[in-house]
């Protein structure tokens, strides 16, 4: 297993053990949960009092675990956005010891970059674009650009595009968010990847540079630069893009079995 920076181990080797996915939304998450038969682990195996619920099982000889981020106890609505992300995300890596993460889940995406509604992306990087600080080393900072694992024989077996993802914590955009997607090359706008790579970034190997393997999936719900309200575009097309998400996350799944990180 991994631990965090202050008790770091030796480089993860061999076939790949145990995966945890992170979903931000309920409606993202129960297909996924239905279709592995997985259990609600309870007692929850995440520390009290965060409101994340976590789900386990097997498949095919691997340890599966699906973490959403569950639901805020005062509005009542599901936990989105960078906050509940990095949270929940940070707790459960610490909990369950996974050997990858797969930030999973449904977004905007640019028709500049090729995306349509309903089509899955893989992340090549993440970045935030509302995180403005011109000030040196800040700047860097704020955009907080990471790497996603390298996924090519995954990408090339089962066709999905690639492309960088963004995240924020509006549904919306300001003018200075789409300058800095823009400059970034960015595909795929959504709110939670970028806090989950930063609590990845924090569980490294035994050289301190390697961080916990992130692996970012995506389906578009609507299209950012199509000039339509994101939030109706959004509702539209949550089905569409969730029966995209739920047709290709089993088939990741079974891609993995058996495999090493640097095979996929």
């Amino acid at each position: 297993k991994r631990e965090n920076t202050n008790e770091s181990m030796a480089p993860f080797q061999g076939p790949i053990k145990t995966v945890v996915f992170f979903f931000a939304m309920e409606a993202e998450a129960t297909p996924f949960i239905q279709a592995l038969g997985l259990i609600k682990d309870e007692p929850s195996k995440l520390p009290g009092p965060i409101p994340a619920v976590s789900f386990s099982g097997d498949y095919e000889g691997l340890k599966v675990h699906v973490v959403w981020n569950g639901k805020d106890p005062l509005f009542g609505v599901d936990n989105v956005g960078t906050v509940p992300a990095s949270l929940t995300s940070y707790l459960a890596i610490q909990a369950l010891h996974p050997d990858i993460v797969i930030s999973a889940g449904t977004a905007g995406g640019f028709k500049s970059k090729t995306a349509a509604i309903g089509d899955v992306f893989l992340g090549t990087h993440v970045v935030n674009h509302d995180r403005r600080i011109p000030i040196p080393g800040f700047d860097a900072y704020g955009i907080g650009r990471q790497l996603c694992l390298p996924t090519p024989q995954l990408r090339a077996a089962l066709g999905l595009k690639e492309g960088v993802i963004s995240s924020g914590n509006s549904l919306d955009y300001t003018d200075s968010c789409l300058k800095i997607m823009e400059a970034e090359g960015v595909a795929i706008k959504e709110m939670e990847s970028a806090a989950i790579a930063w609590s990845c970034r924090l569980f490294v190997d035994a050289s301190g540079t390697t961080p916990l393997p992130l692996i970012c999936i995506k389906a578009v719900t609507d299209i950012v630069d199509g000039g339509r309200p994101t939030h109706e575009e959004f509702l539209e097309n949550l089905s569409t893009a969730a029966k995209s998400l739920q047709t290709t996350l089993p088939l990741v799944l079974k891609f993995i079995v058996g495999k090493a990180l640097t095979e996929l």
